[in-house]
């Protein structure tokens, strides 16, 4: 028989309290151990019901999940799943919070709550048991990004390169993309990003790269041009695709049909890829759970492209990455923190 995962709920409203624990308690293997009103009592709790998981609002008086998280992690790592609201200042917190070491969130329904509420359990579900499966320790030893200044009036923007890079990931992918394009330099050809993330969540998190990177990071807007120095992180809710005129790539960025599961989808994004920069193209898959991409890789590899993967030892859910390399779409694992490093130099034509 399979161990239970044993949840703690943590959150200031006794009724969403009780939403949650309810919401959890229909899976059967699942078992929520306790809650707790606050940050303070959920420390006692902890200690005494040792949970493999915690559920934690974004939001609380006395403290908030992220100072929570800041002083928790590095004394008693446990994997953490944030509750947090659909609204600028829950996506500011709930970057705030994945940085400081929480696994994944999900996000309460803004419209139509009865049935946003059953898919928001269902996701809440599903990601509390693959939580229960991270390995959070390396956040013993976790320091915070600086942000950089960058060189005014120097800009390292050309209006075409003949190459491209396309990153995809999902759980795990923020701090990951993070590690990754913080260390590219400005020269580095056109960035195309697929993150797993909700409308509203995708312009934050662009704008937090761009304030720790070399590289200008921005959320692709339709018909912005992919150029050297420059990221394009898909927004949430729509697609985007890489699309060539003469020497010149931009992105399409439109609505449509969940793809592997996902808007934006890494499938749609590498697939495009794929046909617009054929082997004049690097693809990366990073951190996730799913396979969103997978084919979409192996797509770009069969057209000549270079591609690599993010090995298990470094992802927090090695999925994308595992399916991308068992298909055929990854030429190689490598560690997370000689993937930059690696793309330079396929960049130069070199080996990974």
């Amino acid at each position: 028989m399979t161990r239970r995962t044993r949840v703690l709920v943590v959150d200031d409203s006794a009724l969403v309290r009780d939403i949650l624990a309810r919401g959890l308690a229909l899976d059967p293997d699942v078992e929520v151990v306790g809650t707790a009103a606050d940050p303070y009592a959920a420390r006692d709790r902890i200690v005494q019901l040792k949970p493999d998981v915690l559920t934690l609002d974004v939001e609380m008086p006395r403290m908030d999940g992220v100072e929570f998280l800041r002083r928790l992690m590095p004394q008693h790592p446990i994997p953490v799943v944030m509750v947090s609201a659909l609204t600028e200042r829950g996506a500011q917190v709930t970057l705030d919070a994945l940085e400081a070491g929480a696994v994944d969130f999900v996000t309460k329904p803004s419209a139509d709550v009865a049935r946003g509420l059953n898919a928001m359990l269902a996701e809440l579900r599903s990601k509390v048991k693959m939580a229960a499966q991270v390995d959070v320790s390396r956040f013993r030893q976790r320091t915070p990004p600086v942000a950089i200044v960058k060189p005014r009036g120097q800009t390292a923007l050309a209006v075409s390169t003949d190459k491209v890079v396309a990153i995809g990931a999902s759980t795990g992918g923020t701090e990951a993309i993070r590690e990754v394009i913080t260390k590219l330099p400005r020269t580095t050809p056109g960035v195309v990003v697929v993150q797993h993330m909700p409308a509203g969540f995708t312009k934050m998190f662009a704008d937090r790269l761009d304030q720790l990177s070399q590289m200008d990071v921005k959320e692709a807007v339709d018909g912005d041009r992919v150029m050297t120095g420059r990221a394009l992180v898909a927004p949430g809710g729509k697609h985007m695709r890489v699309v060539r005129a003469g020497g010149i790539y931009s992105v399409e960025v439109k609505p449509g049909e969940l793809v592997c599961g996902h808007c934006p989808s890494v499938e749609v994004m590498m697939q495009s890829v794929s046909r617009s920069a054929g082997a004049n193209a690097v693809g990366v898959m990073l951190t996730g759970m799913g396979h969103d991409g997978a084919d979409g890789m192996k797509a770009m590899r069969d057209a000549g492209a270079r591609t690599l993967a993010q090995d298990e030892k470094s992802c927090v859910v090695f999925g994308m990455p595992k399916v991308a390399y068992e298909r055929g779409g990854a030429e190689r694992l490598v560690p997370l923190s000689d993937i930059a490093p690696a793309i330079l130099r396929l960049l130069a034509g070199g080996g990974a």
